[in-house]
């Protein structure tokens, strides 16, 4: 982890205000800090605003209060410097898999043969060649989620933010595009933000693991994942795996229990 961080988040604090009925702090006096080439991770009961935050993050909403800066500068909109992997697949169906790896390319003046050089050698990555003239409703959960993460690393993002994106699909191809992540990861020395509710995957995948607390949501404690990589699904099964796995659950279950009242 770099000396500096590369992702602020400064004393954030998000609430709507509804025509009718009562404010809803959704989140509260957050601050966090993301090492560059760091893997961050943040976890939390259901309805705790992990999403919220990863979309302040991405510049897609402001908020209420402080603020969220990328290598200092402070971020008021969205912007190619970050890169955005949602759960759902948000392909464009009416497009094949090469051009929607490089609609981004595309909107941002790239002649078409870069744009191709860039597309296959993403999709590549992902384990798609050959599957560039492919339409999304021909491919498989896992292939779209993997389409989805060659376009936001085709445009060289400097933050990769993912918002729970293997939460749909099986445990097998799971573990799969886990791997597959953390090979591109170590690769390409990304700095990335991911948001979960699966705390193996969040040992398995982070540096850091955030948890945060029910709603309002705030940051209740950052535990260091000191598991060496390279790693793959075997220490799933590790003592310090167990330990760490243990900690963060209970963590979490503390504050789940408060959500229910």
């Amino acid at each position: 982890m770099a000396d500096r961080a590369k992702l602020v988040i400064d004393n954030v604090a998000l609430r709507f205000e509804p025509k009718h009925g009562s404010p809803v702090t959704a989140l509260d006096n957050i601050s966090l800090e993301v090492g560059e080439n760091e893997f961050s991770v943040i976890v939390g009961p259901s309805g705790c605003g992990k999403t919220s935050l990863l979309r302040l993050v991405a510049g897609l909403i402001k908020p209420t209060e402080g603020a969220v800066y990328l290598d200092g500068a402070k971020v008021t909109k969205p912007g190619k410097d970050r890169g955005m992997v949602f759960q759902s697949y948000t392909l464009f169906p009416w497009l094949n898999v090469e051009d929607n790896v490089e609609f981004g390319l595309k909107i941002r003046g790239l002649p078409l043969e870069e744009r191709r050089d860039v597309s296959r050698r993403f999709l590549a990555q992902v384990g798609l060649t050959g599957f560039e003239r492919a339409y999304p409703k021909h491919l498989s959960g896992g292939m779209m989620q993997r389409v989805a993460l060659a376009r936001a690393l085709a445009n060289n993002p400097e933050v990769l933010l993912m918002d729970e994106p293997f939460g749909a699909l099986d445990s097998q191809t799971r573990a799969l595009m886990q791997e597959m992540l953390l090979e591109i990861w170590q690769r390409d020395s990304k700095t990335v933000l991911f948001i979960t509710h699966d705390i193996d995957e969040s040992i398995l995948l982070g540096d850091r693991v955030h948890v945060m607390t029910a709603r309002p949501g705030r940051i209740k404690e950052m535990v260091e994942i000191d598991i060496p990589r390279p790693r793959t699904v075997d220490v799933l099964t590790s003592t310090a795996f167990m330990s760490l796995k243990r900690r963060i659950m209970h963590s979490i279950h503390e504050e789940a229990a408060k959500a229910l009242g």
